[in-house]
């Protein structure tokens, strides 16, 4: 699977999703990481505390129009399955073995949707549930090394692009308190998929030590009385993604 974008590319398209002043920008953006990340197929889909929708992404819109005629997300063993986690998810773990799931995946390929998806479920605060899914088509090997090398950049991104989002959602209390540092961002939300303090200072090339820094301001930040309470508040208010 080859593509995979420069980083100043994808800088840029954070850039602009950082500067984005409305929710009708997110589409245009979404286009840019999906181009950014070289796959076929990128989504964003929320759910708030009082069952209000809002989703943009590349799936061809015959599609999404078929999809909600149908009622599919009753049967989309993608929502059902990340309903059910908090972690990232390769379609390929999910349960596909009944025969709507089956007839619902020929028919989305149909549609123009690769073989390949990864999933990252979002819980924000107030009750949202959201999804940001890429979607490819490609052989398993290449798929494999994809996950492996962009799963930290997919997560970080699908925060940043949710904490985005959050901010146009309507009559929306910002939460008091101050701004978490990308670094920090990063070291909580490592910690909150399960990395070690050693596993996430290497997968951030940084010693113990520094991540240690990072760990400790943010949960001066968050007012939090020890790491798992920080993370625990993090995720409460929406500023990471697991």
């Amino acid at each position: 699977m080859d593509g995979l974008a420069t980083l100043p590319r994808l800088e840029t398209v954070l850039e602009r999703l950082e500067g984005s002043a409305a929710l009708e920008d997110m589409q245009d953006i979404i286009v840019g990481l999906r181009d950014a990340f070289g796959v076929d197929h990128m989504v964003y889909h929320w759910v708030n505390g009082n069952g209000d929708q809002y989703g943009c992404g590349t799936y061809a819109p015959e599609w999404v129009e078929r999809y909600l005629e149908q009622g599919y997300l009753r049967i989309d063993p993608v929502v059902l399955g990340c309903f059910q986690r908090f972690h990232p998810v390769d379609w390929k773990r999910l349960d596909w073995s009944s025969k709507a799931a089956r007839a619902f995946q020929k028919e989305a390929m149909d549609y123009g949707l690769g073989n390949q998806g990864y999933s990252i479920p979002i819980r924000g605060p107030n009750g949202q549930f959201a999804l940001f899914t890429v979607n490819h088509r490609c052989d398993d090997p290449d798929w494999a090394t994809f996950c492996a090398t962009k799963r930290r950049d997919l997560i970080l991104v699908a925060h940043y692009f949710n904490q985005k989002a959050l901010e146009f959602e309507p009559g929306r209390i910002p939460e008091q308190g101050q701004a978490l540092s990308p670094r920090e961002v990063e070291a909580i939300t490592l910690l909150a998929v399960g990395y070690s303090r050693a596993q996430a200072a290497g997968e951030l090339s940084i010693s113990e030590h520094t991540l240690r820094v990072y760990i400790e301001s943010a949960r001066f930040k968050l007012g939090a009385l020890n790491t798992t309470h920080a993370v625990a508040r993090a995720l409460s208010r929406g500023l990471i993604v697991v």
